[in-house]
């Protein structure tokens, strides 16, 4: 092992083991990801300031959404998986694309599968689906970053070969130093990419201009997972594409155009107009 190589610091996957029953860290942060979610949500929709004369979720209805946000993104990031990074394998092993204990998920299925959880729990609320995709934009990259310190814990998706300082040797990696590749990504699609979307809703009133947040975590995530990909080895069952791509590369292409036609979309109508001040406490009222 080179002399600058940083020792992996070694941490049981398993937090807690009871019997048959364990507790991961993995579990424990889409737990932590969707409650400190949830409370931000809640606390924004309740916010006057934030808001224009446009119709918004209510407590009510941000309470009732977890429930569809979460099976959207377990749903969704199983399946993302099992299409996008091993059809062949789960062809011949169908029954194990259900083994979501055995790990396998896929950030671009679980946007998709959250996609789709809003776009029904819109239509049955008759919710403005934009402002919907706005709050789940502010609050994804919670979710991201804990999800990726995850993977760090966990000594998996790690970087490529480096000899960079900081470098580190992965206990199933081999024993040349990596990249740690999963603090980049938790670094940059959660904590710079939370501070941009929460700067856009606070300081500049985007949630009243819909679309305009949802369509900045898209692009913002995308150019951040595109970086983060120079850095990180691809999945071996994979490996390089053409052109030396990468398949997180290929999948993050979608959300880089979509978040750039959301946010014309958003810029392109006039901003909603501020809450009269006095109907500001019925709308405190409303959204409780």
């Amino acid at each position: 092992m080179p002399f600058l190589a940083i020792p992996f610091p070694t941490i049981d996957p398993v937090l807690v083991e009871f019997g048959p029953f364990a507790i991961r860290w993995y579990a424990l942060a889409y737990i932590a990801g969707l409650l400190l979610g949830w409370r931000l949500m809640r606390r924004i929709v309740a916010r006057d300031a934030l808001w224009g004369v446009q119709k918004r979720p209510g407590l009510i209805d941000i309470d009732d959404f977890v429930v569809w946000a979460t099976l959207g993104t377990i749903l969704g990031g199983r399946l993302g998986y099992v299409l996008f990074y091993a059809p062949e394998y789960y062809v011949q092993n169908p029954l194990d694309a259900l083994a979501v204990w055995s790990g396998g998920m896929s950030f671009h299925g679980g946007f998709l599968g959250v996609v789709a959880a809003m776009v029904l729990f819109a239509w049955r609320r008759g919710l403005p689906l934009w402002t919907l995709f706005d709050l789940a934009g502010i609050v994804a990259p919670i979710g991201l970053f804990f999800g990726r310190i995850a993977n760090f814990i966990n000594g998996e998706l790690w970087g490529r070969v480096s000899d960079v300082p900081w470098a580190m040797v992965f206990p199933d990696a081999g024993p040349q130093p990596r990249h740690p590749s999963q603090l980049y990504e938790a670094a940059l699609e959660g904590i710079v990419l939370f501070t941009v979307v929460l700067l856009i809703a606070l300081r500049f009133k985007g949630l009243r201009r819909p679309g305009l947040i949802a369509g900045t975590f898209a692009l913002g995530y995308g150019l951040a997972r595109s970086v983060a990909e120079l850095f990180r080895m691809p999945d071996a069952h994979i490996g390089f594409l053409a052109s030396g791509l990468t398949m997180g590369i290929v999948l993050s292409v979608p959300m880089i155009l979509a978040g750039l036609y959301a946010i014309l979309r958003a810029l392109r109508n006039p901003p909603a107009a501020p809450l009269p001040a006095k109907n500001a406490q019925a709308g405190t009222e409303t959204a409780k």
